[in-house]
């Protein structure tokens, strides 16, 4: 009797084990069950290892940056700079007016530039790791970290049960304050304030070169007719073309031959961040600009590249940037020390070339003297504006044809009004989407496209579209306003507080359209609000300022190259002032 009633307890003991696990899954069950169902196991594993992921991403925004995605948003393995997902600029005070540029209104007359002062985030210090000198392809293959998986949809984001996206990890949040274009615009006019030039410590020969230079520049003679320059497209095109002959004719360039490879010297010429890289190149190998003597020098350049610091010296996962920060420090006080050329302007007649995210934060400290040339030409981190130049992110796919596929459809042909595809990075792509995403068939706004072989799919789209919606991501840069330019689509920046390229000489909006991120539910009415007329007239700016953005393996005059050393030329020449 005993022995069977033990029995039955064990059997009914196991039967309620077995309901509770039933009801526990029912539970589960209902507890996801507003999920889409493709997402239902993701979501699962989601929650159970989101405690340990939080821990891992308490700083992100000191590491979430960096995104080796192409921007469309996939990720193919044989790339090693993929794009990624910075956007770029806005209008900030969200007027339509600025939206959609008038004809009528009379374009900026001076070519002039101002700083304005924004702190960066401290960041907390850390022994720099001894540098491990490795080839570009032995880093290429070692930077695995911070991509998305190949095909990723939702990259920082995922859909909620009413089908929107929202951010799951903001990297960095809207900025504090939005700078329209047109106070860009006036911080530029304002450059000439004596109030914000540098006053070298002693005077010297190079410094008269310098005062006569800007001198012929502000009595430019009135251009009527050039053939090469299309006047619309520049603040004043009197003023530029007579700084680009004298650079051409006066400019000399003494380079740093301190430090070492990879950091120092060895350009990398594909992937995303390819501009530093191509400039590296081309200045280190010009004859025509490069002085061997410093005393005639009017800028001396450090060639250092902010892509393979990261790739050299970031401990992987440690959230932390204060060593590459601490290296650049400790290299330009070793060049403030061994040289008697940084003292004499504190750096002001010194430049660096840079296109990682990071690099805003490489060059505090001392080196925020220089002339910047920066992809990330954010306000909100410390761009100034008239002294450091917006550098073009170009995304080279081919570095023996960094030209390749150049050109559009004729507007005719171009049936789609706006196109956006890629990773759903920040804040303001979710956004777009949100608002956008199969809600006009005139409107192609997605996630990532499915990956082709050389992305034909993005390309055919960009060719096919009267607008590119060009949406910033972590960071407010992008390469998809130079791949707008490059297919004749008129760019369309939105992007609060992003100086764009090349800034002190060309009149973006005359061939640019800016939105404010917080106008994006009227994206829409905002390009219909533009006229056939003044559309057509957009796209032809496009295509004659798309010289200005390639790069070529001997330099061709107006080109990517040319333009860049002429931005760094132009602010040096106006933050000088008499000893």
């Amino acid at each position: 009797m005993n022995l069977g009633f033990k029995f039955l307890c064990h059997a009914e003991t196991k039967r309620l084990i077995s309901l509770l696990g039933v009801i526990v899954v029912i539970v589960l069950v209902v507890q996801f069950s507003e999920l889409p169902y493709s997402e239902f196991v993701t979501s699962l594993a989601g929650k159970i290892t989101s405690f340990s992921m939080d821990a891992s991403m308490v700083d992100s925004k000191l590491e979430g940056n960096i995104d080796n995605t192409h921007p469309n948003g996939s990720t193919p393995a044989s790339q090693l700079d993929q794009d990624r997902s910075s956007l770029v600029h806005n209008n900030g005070n969200g007027s339509s007016i600025n939206s959609a540029p008038s004809n009528n209104a009379p374009a900026p007359q001076s070519m002039v530039a101002l700083s304005n002062q924004t702190s960066l985030n401290s960041e907390t210090d850390s022994t720099s790791p001894m540098m491990s000198v490795m080839s570009n392809s032995s880093l290429a293959k070692k930077d695995t970290t911070k991509g998305e998986s190949s095909g990723s949809l939702l990259g920082n984001n995922s859909k909620v049960g009413n089908g929107k996206y929202v951010t799951k990890k903001n990297p960095k949040g809207k900025p504090s304050k939005v700078v329209s274009i047109s106070d860009m615009n006036l911080l530029l006019q304002q450059s000439h304030d004596s109030s914000q030039l540098v006053k070298p410590t002693r005077s010297s020969a190079v410094d008269q070169e310098i005062f006569h230079a800007r001198s012929e520049i502000e009595n430019a003679p009135i251009i009527t007719n050039d053939s090469r320059l299309y006047p619309p497209l520049y603040r004043n095109v009197s003023m530029f073309k007579r700084s680009y002959e004298l650079m051409e004719k006066m400019l000399k360039v003494y380079i740093y031959k301190d430090g070492d490879r990879p950091i120092f010297h060895e350009p990398l010429l594909d992937g995303i961040y390819a501009s530093e890289g191509w400039f590296m190149k081309l200045m280190e190998e010009n004859k025509h600009f490069v002085t061997q003597d410093p005393e005639s020098a009017h800028l001396f350049y450090i060639p250092f590249s902010s892509r393979l610091l990261q790739l050299t010296i970031y401990v992987r996962n440690s959230h932390n940037r204060s060593n590459l920060i601490q290296y650049m420090a400790k290299h330009v006080d070793m060049i403030a020390g061994k040289y008697p050329f940084w003292s004499r302007t504190d750096g002001a007649d010194h430049f660096v070339v840079a296109c990682h995210d990071w690099a805003p934060a490489e060059t505090r400290g001392r080196i925020l003297n220089c002339i910047r040339a920066l992809c990330n030409a954010d306000i909100e981190v410390g761009f100034k504006i008239g002294k450091d130049v917006s550098l073009p992110e170009t995304y080279i796919r081919s570095p023996n044809n960094p030209a390749k596929n150049i050109g559009g459809n004729p507007p005719s042909e171009r049936p789609i009004l706006a196109f956006f595809a890629g990773g759903l990075h920040g804040y303001v792509r979710p956004t777009l989407l949100n608002h956008w995403e199969n809600k006009e068939p005139d409107m192609k706004i997605s996630g990532p496209l499915p990956h082709v072989k050389g992305n034909a799919n993005y390309i055919e789209l960009m060719k096919s579209s009267k607008f590119c919606i060009c949406a910033r991501g972590h960071e407010v840069n992008s390469p998809r306003v130079v791949e707008a330019i490059f297919h004749e689509c008129v760019p369309v920046i939105i992007s609060d507080n992003f100086i764009p390229p090349l800034f002190e000489v060309l009149n973006w909006e005359s061939f640019a359209v800016f939105v404010a991120e917080k106008d994006i539910p009227n994206l829409r009415s905002i390009l219909l609000s533009i006229s056939e007329e003044k559309y057509l007239e957009m796209h032809k700016r496009v295509k004659k300022v798309q010289k200005h953005f390639v790069w070529h393996y001997k330099p061709v005059k107006y080109d990517l190259f040319y333009m860049l050393l002429h931005s760094i030329w132009y602010n040096r020449l106006f933050r000088i002032s008499h000893s």
